[in-house]
C-alpha cells in the first residue's frame, strides 16, 4: 500500500535485545597481552622486562624520582627563596561578598558581625589561620550600615563602611582564642572553660583597636547621645 514503509525481517529482528545477542560496543574490549608465547611474538622469554632487576619482578615498582639509591635530583638541586615560618595569613573578605550575604539573609546587620558569623554564613572559608582581613572590592556600591569585628581592614574598606553609617573594629585573638571564638561548642563538649583574652604581642598591639572578647558581645554600639537598644540574640 502507498504511504506505508515495511521493514525487513532482519531489521525488525535487530531491534530486539535478547540474551544471545548481548555484547559490548565495538572497541570497548581488547584482547589481553599474551606474554611468554615464543620469540616470534616479540614478548617471549623475559616478556619485554629485560634481564633481572627490581622492575623485572612481579609486584615490584620504583617510586617516582628514585635513582637506584643515589641522591635524587630533587635533593641535589640547591634551595632558592625564603620561607618565613612566622608569617601571618589573613582570610580575605571583600565588601561585595559581605553585601551578598546580608542580602541573602545569612548575616544580620542589626547585630555586631563577628568572624564566627562570617564563617557560619560562608562569607569566608572554613580555614582561618590567624584571622580575617576586610578588603575593599565592592566599596563603590556598599551602602549598608553594619558593625563588624575583624582582625584587620584596609583603609578604603573601613572608610566605605563608616561612610554608610557603620563601624569597623579590629580585634586581636591568638590561635587558642580564635579557636574558642569559631568553635565554642568544642570547648563545652570537652568540659573545658572558654580561655581568657590574650594580650597582643608588643610589635602588633598598635595594629588592633582592642582585644577580642570571649564570648563576643553582639550588641550594636550606640552613638553618643542616643538611647541604647539591645540587639536580638
Amino acid at each position: 500500500m502507498a504511504g506505508r514503509c515495511f521493514h525487513s525481517s532482519a531489521a525488525q529482528h535487530a531491534e530486539f535485545i535478547t540474551l544471545n545477542n548481548l555484547s559490548d560496543n565495538p572497541g570497548a574490549t581488547h584482547q589481553p597481552k599474551r606474554l611468554g608465547r615464543g620469540i616470534g611474538s616479540g614478548l617471549g622469554k623475559t616478556s619485554g622486562r629485560g634481564h633481572k632487576g627490581q622492575k623485572a619482578r612481579t609486584g615490584r615498582k620504583v617510586k617516582p624520582g628514585f635513582e637506584g639509591g643515589q641522591t635524587p635530583l630533587r635533593l641535589r638541586v640547591p634551595k632558592r627563596g625564603f620561607h618565613n615560618p612566622h608569617r601571618v595569613v589573613w582570610a580575605p573578605l571583600n565588601l561585595y561578598r559581605l553585601r551578598e550575604r546580608i542580602a541573602e539573609g545569612r548575616l544580620d546587620p542589626g547585630q555586631v558581625i563577628t568572624m564566627k558569623a562570617l564563617r557560619d554564613a560562608h562569607a569566608i572559608g572554613k580555614k582561618i589561620d590567624h584571622g580575617v582581613k576586610l578588603l575593599a572590592q565592592g566599596a563603590e556600591t556598599f551602602d549598608i550600615p553594619v558593625h563588624i569585628e575583624v582582625s584587620q581592614a584596609s583603609e578604603r574598606a573601613k572608610a566605605a563602611i563608616e561612610k554608610a553609617g557603620g563601624s569597623v573594629t579590629t580585634v586581636y585573638y591568638n590561635k587558642l582564642g580564635l579557636r574558642a571564638l569559631l568553635k565554642p561548642e568544642a570547648f563545652e563538649g570537652k568540659g573545658r572553660l572558654i580561655p581568657k583574652p590574650a594580650r597582643a604581642p608588643v610589635k602588633l598591639a598598635s595594629r588592633f583597636d582592642r582585644l577580642g572578647v570571649l564570648p563576643p558581645v553582639l550588641t550594636v554600639p550606640t552613638p553618643v547621645g542616643s538611647t541604647s537598644v539591645p540587639a536580638q540574640q
